[in-house]
Order: structure tokens, then C-alpha cells, then sequence
């Protein structure tokens, strides 16, 4: 599964009718996979060794 699969933040943003990230992050649950595939996607070092 790849970060890009799935609703942007935005979108959910705007249907969700939240404000900021950190409002909608209280009612979002995502998955394992889904954390696992953002942290490894956003972390620098495995970019680099990658």
C-alpha cells in the first residue's frame, strides 16, 4: 500500500468540515499499514538509504 492510496488531507479536511489537521486527527483511525506506510514514506533516513 502506498502513502498516495486513499483520500488526500484535504479532501478529508473538506468533507469532514475540520479545520486543521490536528482537529481531524481526533476522530481519524488509521490502520497499521496505513501509519507504517506514511511514517516510512515521510522519514529522511530511509529516503536516503533507499
Amino acid at each position: 500500500m502506498t502513502p498516495s492510496a486513499g483520500p488526500s488531507t484535504p479532501m478529508l479536511l473538506a468533507r469532514s468540515r475540520h479545520a486543521s489537521v490536528r482537529s481531524l486527527e481526533r476522530y481519524a483511525r488509521p490502520g497499521v499499514d496505513a501509519v507504517a506506510a506514511h511514517v516510512a514514506a515521510s522519514d529522511p533516513a530511509a529516503r536516503c538509504r533507499g
